[in-house]
């Protein structure tokens, strides 16, 4: 078996192929963006923002301020306070990050405008709420000409995904950097994994195969004076207006890799799921199991299984089969008629940190970074599937894109906010 040792810093060629267009900073003149001036080699202070202080938050800050040593997190914004509070103690106890923390009281945000006071007090913006809230943040930073890190996935309906589009192609004329949390482009490994994929060492791609099999999260319980609106933000991973169901937030990262490797997106979807461990009221509207068929304009499938049952067996891997053989996107492996191969490297790859130091190399160098159509198109694929199993139809990318449903509440407020009824295949319709 031949092994892969490519250095610890990628390639530019590995870097177009995982979507990340930026290494090092190497220009030597000055640039302007998001309305300061910044000069290569990190000579000014950038003034970074989170908005979303759960743990997903709390480690992409720790990141992106370990990413470039010139940069300060200085406000923060949560629905709640309590996330706030323990997050500044995380950071401030940890000797790696803690003379990068420098938010006073003034600038720790609580409740639902609470990105407004980030966004204005930054210069780049790490977006890590529940993922229905990250149209509105992404419009909102891209308005301000801020840099934006945006956590997966990017909308949970397709009125979201719309609004969500159109404003990354007005990040796009305003040059600003748009990274996305589909972490997994940024691993080192998959990377060298897919390139050899697509430079046909498994031939042509016949089939694909992803699995998320998991167990159960957490849940925060309910109190007597949470009102319903707060229940549900608490809560948020139940409730499908909120999380997207667990296909789209957890499952998307399987399904974007299927899309990667091929190169593009499927047409169609049919999908089966449902609720079989998970059936109490606490369990939101969401389902506990998804298992799709994508099939693309060439007609090659890709299929794919989540579920997230306590007591039952883990799986998290990834297949492609081809001509000539076979391919462990997971474990980048692959095994061929050609010749067998491993990826084994020879420093550091964790893909968490490797996004954010491709982020703010591309602050530093004007290089700017756009994973806004793929963290889009993995978003809507990921929706496909689970309309295909609310309604038990078989569902076209173009009816998504078409979609008038839009899960959005009646107003952000704490109070009441009934929840959609649990889909029935069958029964539910596409709207």
């Amino acid at each position: 078996m031949s092994e892969s040792t490519p250095s610890v810093h990628p390639t530019r060629r590995h870097l177009l192929r995982g979507g990340a267009l930026a290494a090092v900073a190497a220009a030597s003149a000055p640039y302007s963006s998001a309305g300061r001036i910044f000069r290569p080699g990190g000579d000014e202070m950038l003034k970074v923002g989170l908005v979303g202080c759960g743990g997903r938050g709390r480690g992409a800050a720790y990141n992106a301020l370990q990413a470039d040593p010139n940069t300060k997190l200085v406000a923060v914004a949560d629905a709640f306070p309590e996330p706030i509070q323990d997050a500044l103690s995380s950071w401030r106890n940890s000797p790696d990050i803690a003379e990068q923390i420098a938010v006073d009281p003034d600038h720790e945000f609580v409740g639902f405008d609470g990105y407004k006071g980030v966004i204005e007090s930054c210069d780049v913006v790490l977006l890590a709420t529940s993922p229905h809230f990250r149209p509105l943040h992404v419009e909102a930073g891209v308005e301000a000409g801020k840099h934006l890190f945006v956590e997966k996935p990017v909308a949970t309906d397709p009125a979201g995904l719309r609004r969500i589009w159109e404003a990354c192609k007005k990040a796009r004329e305003k040059d600003l950097s748009v990274v996305s949390g589909l972490c997994y482009r940024y691993e080192f490994g998959k990377q060298a994994t897919v390139e050899r994929i697509q430079d046909g060492a498994i031939g042509d791609i016949t089939a694909m195969q992803t699995t998320y099999n998991t167990g159960g999260l957490w849940h925060r319980g309910n109190k007597p004076e949470w009102s319903e609106m707060e229940y549900q933000m608490r809560n948020w991973l139940y409730f499908t207006w909120l999380s997207g169901d667990h296909i789209a937030e957890q499952h998307i990262h399987s399904l974007d890799k299927l899309a990667w490797v091929k190169g593009g997106y499927p047409v169609k979807a049919v999908s089966s799921g449902g609720r079989s461990q998970r059936t109490q009221e606490q369990w939101g509207n969401i389902f506990d199991h998804f298992n799709t068929v994508y099939e693309w304009d060439d007609g090659v499938r890709g299929f794919s299984s989540c579920r997230q049952w306590t007591g039952t067996a883990h799986d998290v891997s990834d297949w492609v089969f081809g001509t000539k053989g076979r391919a462990n996107i997971q474990r980048h492996r692959i095994e061929s008629e050609d010749n067998d191969w491993r990826h084994r490297s020879e420093g550091p790859d964790d893909m968490y940190q490797n996004e954010h130091d491709a982020f703010f190399a591309s602050i530093r160098s004007g290089e700017r970074i756009d994973n806004s159509d793929y963290m889009c198109e993995s978003t809507l694929m990921a929706i496909m599937g689970r309309l295909a199993a609310y309604t038990g139809q078989s569902v076209t990318r173009q009816q998504v894109l078409e979609s008038q449903l839009d899960l959005s509440p009646k107003a952000y407020a704490w109070g009441d906010n009934p929840a959609s009824e649990i889909a029935v295949p069958g029964v539910t319709k596409m709207i």
